[in-house]
């Protein structure tokens, strides 16, 4: 039996500068460092990667991450998507498997990531485009906000569809099914993201306003990976607060 050739994967962190809610969020201080420095160095401090870079519309941001010796890349032009800026960038770089890590998100964690590329460590068909979390919800309130993306899966925890709705819909009350949320970290063949960005947007990803459902719609295996982590984002000032707290505990 043949020894399996070691996987090449690379992390690649989408950081624009103008968000809708916090505009330029990713250089805000963070308790001595920039929100998108302290991302970048919690990726690289996983050692789960032969390369991390930064893909960014912005000079400063590219600047920022250069200034702590890190690896960015101007986008050469606008993009609708986090994958869409990904996916210009990762045409140059050599990779089997690359990870979007959210660039606001400063306390990414080492252990869903490394299930991450573990489902592909194990395709031994070669057949997963997409890998992909989610986190058990366990609140009515948390089920019904259409914030949270739902996902159901099937026995083998493929995605069966995506949906702000709460789906599944429970008409049993006695039903034990669970409902779980989509946690946005992706982990891509290189291939298969490549391809993405050719594929037409389908009526049902304009309207839920869900890129993932492009690859349920084209046929494209997409793994879920359960954890019960979740990811610490900053979409608010409020959450900018609350992170530097977090981090003054952990100092």
């Amino acid at each position: 039996m043949h020894k399996r050739q070691k996987l090449k994967v690379v992390a690649i962190i989408p950081a624009r500068l103008e968000a809708s809610r916090f505009p330029k969020k990713l250089l805000q201080d963070l308790c001595g460092k920039s929100v998108i420095v302290r991302t970048y160095q919690a990726t690289l401090e996983t050692k789960l990667f032969d390369a991390v870079f930064v893909v960014t519309d912005s000079t400063l941001i590219f600047s920022e991450i250069e200034k702590v010796g890190g690896k960015a890349i101007m986008s050469l032009k606008e993009h609708a998507s986090g994958s869409d800026r990904i996916a210009e960038a990762a045409q140059t770089i050599d990779a089997d498997i690359i990870i979007n890590v959210q660039g606001d998100e400063p306390f990414t964690a080492k252990e869903p990531l490394q299930k991450l590329i573990a489902v592909f460590e194990n395709d031994t068909k070669n057949d997963i485009a997409v890998a992909s979390l989610k986190t058990q919800l366990h609140h009515q309130k948390d089920i019904e906000n259409p914030n949270n993306v739902k996902v159901v899966v099937n026995a083998q925890n493929e995605a069966l569809y995506f949906s702000r709705a709460p789906i599944p819909y429970v008409r049993d009350k006695e039903s034990t099914v669970k409902h779980f949320k989509h946690i946005g970290i992706y982990a891509f063949r290189k291939k298969a993201l490549l391809r993405f960005t050719k594929l037409p947007m389908s009526a049902l990803e304009k309207a839920e306003k869900l890129e993932n459902l492009r690859f349920l719609d084209h046929n494209m295996k997409v793994v879920m990976v359960e954890t019960t982590q979740q990811p610490i984002g900053i979409d608010t000032k409020e959450d900018l607060e609350a992170a530097r707290n977090f981090l003054k505990k952990k100092m």
